[in-house]
């Protein structure tokens, strides 16, 4: 099926059909994304484009769609698609301004449908929560409370409310009783700002946590909105190992979710029977931790761990109402990241005991090939380099903006794939470009078929370039912010002392809800509360 373009009210009504597997890709760069894209649709920006596409569409067949800024860039990623065997691709004539004038709502930030979800949670479900005031009463009567940071131990050490112990969402239920000692004791859950202390606190309730479970009102951004200091460079204590009696537990547990969330839990031969199922997109998906997946998972598996999945789920699934495996030990962690993606709206199932299979290939039907990136060209020294310069070589810095204005290589110009056809270039002065090696070997694949000479890859950073002498130079208004368009500047500061960008940011995640239409509310099929 060649691809072509279509207005955006026959987009909606594609994206919103009922039953019907679709992607939505905005292939826009990050701070473009971020600014403004409809509800549903997934980041894979147009600079990483074929390294991002095989994993979050795993089927050629799936209907595709494309949005852009309404300049190009989508029509030039179809005909990239196509080459890597894409057969159903179209994209939104006039992009992202003509979605906004056909009356359809940009939504700003990133992971919206996730965050969207913790909201209805906190609606439907009714999810307990304490303020930040009464944390801290009770801390200074020194109530027996258990408080908790949800979120990966990186975050923990940069800031976390004193007090906290970091046990990311997910490995809390999954190690409850080796961590909490007591069934009386309130737990509290919280992270930077709301979503992932509601699917934190809403994962204990799942599991059938006896204590007494709060989520924290507003994270570490409520807690300095109240004009109290954050904790910060903390070290994360092991998570506990769990015994005989413990594994059980946690097997006991995910059981009974399965039961009440009808969620199928299945075994390998079930999941190569899914995997080789034509007419659906299927992902595996390891929820379990960095180390347990190092050591061995199932086939065909993907690390996601449950503390992001659940609250960045558009980072891993490509494509809407798709099927999704979630590989586990004991099943609980995986159970619970089931009822969340359930919620989202993907056909959802349980593989246990995955430390038991040996991993390795899984035969997928009508798959895209993932091996079939350009290589980069030569890697080069930045001093090669700088004399190639002397003989009018150009140096094009791929790296972010944000690096770019930080330090850069005196003479070159920083730029995004998406934009190297206005950079005029002359097909006799060579080319050398900076960055990693993916966006490099995309970008220098665009400029040779243009009949750019692309001579080079300076693959090291401005450290290396300062030591051999070189000259790197700051400039930190460019490029400028307009020109910027792979970094984010919405709230971006928030966690970095910004009390207004923090105050932005906590009234877009409570405004989400209100912003949805009818299809966009018609997209979640939350379950029932297990806090009743």
């Amino acid at each position: 099926m060649a691809a072509s373009a279509i207005d955006p009210a026959e987009a909606k009504r594609r994206v919103h059909a009922p039953g019907q597997e679709i992607a939505l890709l905005d292939v826009r760069e990050h701070g473009q994304y971020g600014e403004g894209h409809p509800f549903l649709a997934i980041p894979c920006p147009f600079s990483r484009l074929e390294a991002l596409v095989p994993t979050l569409v795993p089927r050629l067949g799936v209907p595709i769609l494309l949005i852009d800024d309404g300049d190009g860039v989508a029509e030039r990623a179809a005909a990239r698609l196509a080459a890597l065997g894409y057969r159903d691709v179209a994209w939104i004539a006039g992009g992202a301004p003509a979605w906004a004038l056909a009356g359809f709502t940009l939504f700003k930030g990133v992971n919206v449908p996730s965050k969207t979800l913790g909201e209805l949670l906190e609606e439907r479900w009714h999810v307990p929560r304490v303020t930040v005031e009464t944390l801290a009463a009770w801390q200074a009567e020194e109530r027996g409370i258990h408080l908790f940071d949800g979120r990966p131990a990186s975050e923990y050490r940069k800031t976390t409310v004193p007090g906290a112990a970091s046990f990311p969402n997910g490995e809390l239920p999954h190690r409850f009783a080796a961590a909490v000692p007591d069934e009386t004791a309130p737990v509290i859950v919280h992270c930077a700002g709301r979503t992932r202390s509601i699917v934190g606190a809403s994962g204990l309730a799942l599991a059938g946590i006896p204590n007494p479970v709060f989520a924290l009102e507003n994270g570490t951004q409520g807690w300095a909105l109240s004009g109290r200091e954050l904790q910060k460079g903390s070290t994360p204590a092991p998570l506990p190992r769990l015994d005989a009696a413990d594994i059980a537990t946690s097997r006991g547990r995910a059981r009974r979710i399965l039961e009440r969330y009808a969620i199928p839990a299945i075994g390998e031969a079930e999941l190569s029977r899914l995997a080789a199922d034509p007419s659906r997109s299927l992902y595996v998906l390891d929820v379990r931790s960095a180390d347990e997946f190092a050591r061995g998972s199932a086939p065909g598996a993907v690390h996601a761990p449950a503390v992001q999945l659940a609250q960045a789920s558009d980072g891993w699934l490509g494509v809407r109402r798709a099927r999704a495996v979630l590989a586990d030990d004991t099943g609980l962690r995986a159970a619970i990241t089931a009822v969340f993606l359930q919620a989202l709206n993907y056909e959802v199932f349980v593989l246990t005991d995955v430390d038991r299979m040996s991993g390795g290939a899984l035969q997928r039907a009508d798959a895209p090939q993932r091996d079939r990136l350009p290589s980069p060209p030569p890697s080069m020294t930045a001093a090669e380099a700088a004399a190639l310069v002397k003989s009018g070589a150009t140096i094009l810095d791929l790296r972010g903006s944000m690096d770019y204005r930080a330090g850069h290589l005196d003479g070159a110009r920083w730029a995004t794939r998406s934009r190297l056809p206005g950079l005029s270039l002359s097909a006799e002065q060579p080319v050398i470009l900076v960055g990693d090696a993916d966006v490099v070997a995309l970008a220098a694949a665009d400029l040779a078929a243009d009949g750019a000479p692309v001579a080079g890859w300076i693959a090291d950073g401005p450290e290396a370039w300062r030591k051999a002498g070189l000259s790197v130079v700051a400039t930190p208004d460019v490029p400028t912010d307009a020109e910027a368009i792979d970094f984010l500047f919405f709230v971006h500061d928030r966690h970095d002392g910004n009390m207004e960008a923090a105050r932005r940011y906590l009234a877009w995640e409570t405004g989400l809800v209100a912003t949805l239409d009818e299809a966009e509310h018609g997209e979640y099929r939350i379950g029932p509360s297990p806090f009743h």
